[in-house]
């Protein structure tokens, strides 16, 4: 059953790998009927991403979509997405700029036909300005908005996150561009364009980094496990794994200080204040880790229950998949997939109490799976049309 927040919306998603399927992905989630445009015969390159032999990736990000196939380089394939998106709210399309219009498929074109729609467009530099017509990926966009810089050990390169992240913060951006711009919708009727680009939805979460330059000249630097000035917040070793203890706080750091059994440590000059803390960072770490690594991960996640400060052992998935937390959240769900039987990933999110986000169907396991169904239910074409479409490539 759905009963999601957006169960009334209609998108279209168009464009492959990571920022617009997973901006699709939230609306779906949260209840859209996504329907998700692929080339002919070879699909979204998602299908074949993922780390391992077996690729379940796209089990995650092509969850509560239905796949059609339409090829968009032909004229006959562009009329009839168009006529798709004449039926939808909200178009989703994470081409490089210039694509949509030479398709004839560009927001002057379909918001003149179609005023109510929402266009969301997510690309490496945006839609405007010097760069608008380079290609971008996520990479390069953490790259520019500041992210991989900051990221890694000091005396090496710059380094990465383990996921994509440029690409689902921008994603993200645009999910909440649409949300706004259904409001708008709501109460105007008019429908409008939504630019994302990667290192802007970098640059969002960048903090001060720009302001400190600016006044200060300050440039932030790669500062490997901690964030400089920021203490104690760290892994730490134990007996039997790491641990993170996050205690920079003036008030907390004393209850950690308790939790030690060094109570004098809590008011000493060293430590006693915020800025005492970040001048004497590694130190402070230091004193900590000689401390935690005389005892097992149990005893301080006791210890740091007790004194109230937020701590936790740092997760693998098998860590994940075995707490009482995740299951008492249903964070992780189990998913009975087409290609793959019974699958665990992520639950949908966040979570609403009146209109709950769910995963209503599973990834479609074909490219066009679903041609018969949308392109009868919107466009009223039969059989025959169906067949003829796809004997000349258009789908």
């Amino acid at each position: 059953m759905n009963n999601g927040a957006l169960k009334d919306i209609r998108v279209v998603e168009m464009g492959q790998l990571l920022a617009g399927p997973f901006c699709g992905q939230l609306l779906g989630d949260m209840g859209a009927d996504v329907i998700k445009v692929e080339p002919p015969v070879t699909g979204d390159p998602m299908r074949e991403w993922g780390q391992g032999a077996e690729k379940v990736q796209w089990e995650v990000i092509a969850r509560n979509k239905r796949s059609v196939s339409a090829n968009l380089r032909v004229a006959e394939g562009q009329a009839l997405v168009k006529r798709l998106i004449a039926h939808a709210d909200v178009l989703v399309e994470n081409f490089k700029p210039g694509t949509l219009e030479k398709w004839g498929l560009g927001p002057d074109v379909l918001l003149a036909e179609f005023p109510h729609l929402i266009i969301a467009r997510m690309s490496g530099y945006g839609q405007t300005g010097p760069y608008s017509d380079r290609a971008g990926f996520g990479g390069i966009g953490e790259a520019m908005g500041g992210w991989r810089y900051i990221v890694g050990e000091p005396d090496r390169p710059p380094s990465r996150m383990g996921v994509s992240i440029g690409d689902t913060l921008t994603a993200t951006y645009g999910c909440m561009g649409v949300l706004a711009a259904l409001h708008v919708k709501e109460k105007t009727g008019k429908g409008q364009v939504i630019d994302t680009a990667l290192y802007e939805s970098v640059l969002q979460v960048m903090e001060g980094l720009v302001p400190e330059y600016d006044r200060m000249g300050l440039i932030r630097e790669r500062s490997g496990s901690i964030l400089k000035g920021i203490a104690p917040s760290n892994v730490y070793s134990c007996k039997d794994g790491e641990f993170m203890i996050g205690a920079n706080k003036d008030s907390l750091w004393k209850r950690l200080a308790t939790a030690m059994g060094r109570d004098e440590l809590g008011d000493d000059p060293r430590y006693a204040t915020h800025l005492a803390r970040g001048e004497n960072q590694d130190e402070l770490d230091a004193l900590i880790n000689d401390w935690t690594r005389t005892l097992t991960m149990d005893e301080v996640d006791a210890l740091m229950i007790e004194h109230s400060i937020p701590a936790g052992r740092v997760y693998r998935a098998p860590d994940m998949l075995a707490d009482p937390h995740f299951q008492a959240r249903e964070a992780i769900i189990e998913v009975e997939t087409e290609r793959f039987g019974p699958l665990k990933m992520q639950s949908s999110f966040p979570k609403f109490s009146a209109t709950p986000s769910s995963v209503r169907r599973p990834a479609p396991s074909v490219v066009g799976q679903h041609n018969a169904e949308v392109y009868g239910e919107l466009l009223g074409l039969g059989a025959d049309e169906l067949a003829a479409l796809t004997e000349k490539g258009v789908i």
